[in-house]
């Protein structure tokens, strides 16, 4: 295992290679991204609990989403910030696990929260007349807890198998966080068995809800396609197509990140894709989802005119 194996008490981020002037900008930048998105978010999620209009299955999802995405974001933004501002980046050994446990609990809930939002799109749009039934409350609540579970007992598991290992020096992580691939290349041992739960979950998480998200969305279009009305298919592949591109982007990075064999000079690229999902991904959400929707923009101008009386 080499001499130099030891109790590891903490990690070098090493972060982007960039000059002092560029890693300030960046800082600003990212810091109104971040800002902006929990701003985004907080909306979104206040505007659904207030206004009883939008206490539907597709808004409380939306509500679901909002937490992740706000959550998602303060457990990778903030240090990432740090260390932009900072030029001592290390982060202990305690932190640098727990951030990557709920790193991959979100991401994964993410994944599967964004299936069961087209599992509701496709009941609305082909099978309107059993909507309410299928997408009961009692139903929903079910799908979102599963959701979570399902998301934070896979994170777990790879936390566990991560600590049983032991790291050697020099101890530095090649990421902009504690990414699980950057923190298991610091493993002094072959960590395949971590490789293979990896792979097993990814398929898991992203590829068979992707391909339910595909088929549900095919049969909404099949379906949309069949309307009458000129209006109503515009709205309706309208909110179906800006799904799509989400989800397409969000599945798309992670697939190529943890599906595609990994190499030395993806590295950089690598954390360049982290970005969307820890910053542009929470800010996308709730412009593409939201307030591009109509009843949001009303609830949002109703509670603004509450506000100025």
């Amino acid at each position: 295992m080499g001499s130099n194996q030891s109790w590891v008490t903490e990690f070098i981020l090493v972060g982007f290679h960039l000059s002092a002037k560029m890693e300030k900008l960046l800082f600003w930048i990212f810091s109104l991204f971040y800002i902006f998105s929990l701003l985004a978010n907080g909306t979104i999620l206040g505007l659904i609990c207030l206004d009883l209009r939008l206490h539907t299955p597709m808004y409380f999802f939306l509500s679901h989403l909002a937490i992740i995405d706000m959550s998602y974001a303060s457990n990778n933004v903030p240090k990432m910030l740090a260390n932009l501002a900072n030029r001592h980046r290390t982060i202990s050994f305690v932190p640098c696990i727990l951030q990557t446990f709920l790193y991959l609990g979100f991401a994964a809930t993410e994944c599967l929260i964004l299936m069961v939002m087209s599992y509701d799109r496709f009941v609305a749009i082909c099978h309107p007349l059993q909507y309410t039934v299928i997408m009961s409350w009692r139903a929903c609540r079910v799908l979102a807890a599963t959701s979570w579970a399902c998301g934070f007992i896979l994170a777990l598991v790879h936390a566990v198998l991560l600590l049983r290992l032991p790291f050697c020096g020099p101890w530095e992580v090649n990421h902009l966080f504690c990414e699980i691939l950057s923190v298991l290349k610091l493993a002094c041992v072959d960590a395949w068995i971590n490789q293979v739960v990896l792979f097993a979950a990814s398929v898991f998480v992203l590829v068979g809800p992707l391909c339910l998200m595909l088929v549900s969305y095919l049969r909404i279009l099949w379906a949309i396609l069949k309307i009458q009305s000129k209006e109503g298919r515009r709205k309706a592949f309208s909110t179906c197509s800006s799904h799509l591109c989400v989800v397409g982007l969000f599945f798309g990075i992670a697939m190529l990140v943890y599906m595609v064999p990994d190499s030395n000079q993806r590295e950089e690229e690598e954390k360049i894709l982290s970005l969307f999902h820890s910053l542009f991904n929470p800010m996308l959400n709730p412009l593409i989802y939201s307030l591009r929707n109509a009843q949001v923009k009303g609830a949002l101008y109703k509670a603004l005119q509450k506000r100025s009386v």
